[in-house]
């Protein structure tokens, strides 16, 4: 978080461009679970990623916590980028539907969408599909909005 507080006079969006598009200093966890974000406007984002075995869980699938990840990702960041120079935002709560079954080596896009956004809430959804159209997971999140002190 200190990256970002010290772009913290840019909005959201400028933010997501410089750390996510840019690769300079993106989200530890997109490294770790090997996704990355190829698009970022004002309340969307879109994540992409190709999951590995390393990522099944133990009955022979990509495990949820990755899907949800990613969704998590997408919804929060839409909110991000929605905020405003000297705001910041955390999740309060995601809810996850897994739709399918998904198995390695099968490309994906999470698309996260603004909902609304307030003064003190943004809520977003998000869709994780194949890029044959496949609808492989859904979530909703709400996140707090505030003022960087």
């Amino acid at each position: 978080m200190t990256y970002l507080r010290s772009l913290s006079h840019l909005s959201g969006v400028e933010q997501l461009r410089l750390s996510f598009l840019e690769d300079r200093n993106a989200a530890p966890i997109a490294r770790t679970l090997d996704y990355r974000m190829t698009a970022v406007e004002e309340g969307r984002v879109v994540f992409e990623a190709t999951p590995t075995r390393a990522v099944y869980n133990p009955i022979g699938t990509v495990h949820g916590g990755w899907m949800a990840t990613l969704l998590d990702s997408a919804c929060a960041c839409a909110v991000h980028s929605m905020l405003k120079p000297g705001q910041a935002y955390t999740t309060l709560e995601i809810k996850t539907v897994f739709h399918r079954a998904l198995t390695e080596g099968v490309p994906v896009r999470a698309e996260g969408r603004i909902v609304q956004i307030g003064r003190r809430a943004g809520f977003a959804e998000a869709d994780l599909k194949g890029l044959d159209g496949k609808l492989y997971a859904t979530a909703t999140s709400t996140c707090l909005v505030m003022e960087v002190g």
